[in-house]
Formats: C-alpha cells, structure tokens, sequence
C-alpha cells in the first residue's frame, strides 16, 4: 500500500484530491447545456406536442441527453412561470399538479421560430456528445479535472512569481495543444 502522502501515486484514484469526473467543469456544475432562451423555446415545443406536467418535461429532457444531463426543477418551474404569464402556456391544476399545454400565441410563437427551434435541438446534440464524453476523451477530462483542482489548491495565496510561472504553464501547454505533433516536431528539427 502506497504512502498518502506519496507523490507517485496515478491520478485519478481519489486519494490525492484529483478524482474522475467526466463532464464536470465549470465550478463543479457541468457544462453549460442551453445557450439564453433556449430552454424556453424548448419548453415551449416540447408542450405544444403534447400537454404534461413540469415533472414530465424534465424526464422528456432527460431522454434527449440519454440521461447524461437532467435540468433541475429550480431551472424548469421558473421558466414555466414565464412561459405561463407571457401567455404562451397555460397551467391547469389536477391533483394539485399543474399541466400545461400552448396556447394560440404559443403556437404563433413557435411558427415564428421554427428555424431558431431547429438551432436548439442541433446544439443539444453537440451537448449531449460533449455531456457524455465524445468531443474529449475521459482521460482529458480527468486532466483538466485535476488541472482545475490544482488551481483552486493555492486558495489566492498568488505571489507575482507563482503568477508569471503559472501562467507561462498554462501558455505553453495551451500552445502546445493547438500547434499539436506536427509543429513541435518542425521545431524540434529547427533546433
């Protein structure tokens, strides 16, 4: 058994503080999935083709990720409120739960949309390729997991130093990635 305190220890097996978990970015929160106004517009369509429940548009949701993102009721029920005093849905209460479908200005609205619509539903493919892994490998995903977690180690303790040296890292690293095999290879020759 390895010392806890060990420097050779592989990342990702949780005792170092750097964990495996893809799709994980942003503070903890995931990536961002809808761009502004999307999830209304969303909303919105999911309800015109058939009238449910909050409760139903999140699992409706869900499926569209293959469950690798679910909006939170705090991000859905807020949205509804909209929709319903934009006048674009309307909540009937049945059994205490509210069911929505469109009404005639939420159909104007989506027929006025249908292009922005379409522009929804091709960006929620590309995030649920992203959610789920496909645009990085897990391997990058872990390593920008520890990278962010190394960051967040120094708690704002920044001497100029530690700054510019950092800084230099990630730079260099960032250029490294984009010139990619190729070019450090010609540079490497030149040298």
């Amino acid at each position: 058994m390895r010392d806890h305190h060990s420097p050779y220890r592989e990342h990702g097996d949780g005792r170092d503080g750097f964990e495996k978990r893809p799709g994980r970015e942003r503070g903890g929160r995931g990536p961002r999935v809808f761009a502004p106004g999307d999830l209304k517009l969303l909303l919105l369509a999911l309800i015109a083709e058939q009238p449910c429940h909050g409760y139903d548009l999140i699992r409706q949701i869900e499926g569209m990720f293959d469950g690798a993102y679910s909006p939170s009721p705090g991000v859905i029920y807020p949205t509804l409120t909209f929709l319903e005093e934009s006048e674009m849905i309307q909540g009937d209460a049945e059994g205490g739960k509210k069911r929505y479908c469109v009404t005639d200005a939420g159909r104007q609205s989506l027929a006025e949309q249908a292009v922005a619509l379409e522009g929804v539903r091709v960006r929620i493919d590309v995030s649920k390729r992203s959610l789920r892994g496909h645009d990085r490998p897990p391997e990058i995903h872990e390593a920008v997991h520890n990278l962010r977690h190394a960051l967040q180690l120094h708690h704002g303790r920044w001497s100029t130093e530690e700054i510019r040296r950092v800084a230099t890292l990630l730079n260099d690293t960032a250029k490294a990635i984009v010139d990619g095999p190729a070019v450090q290879a010609a540079q490497e020759k030149a040298e």
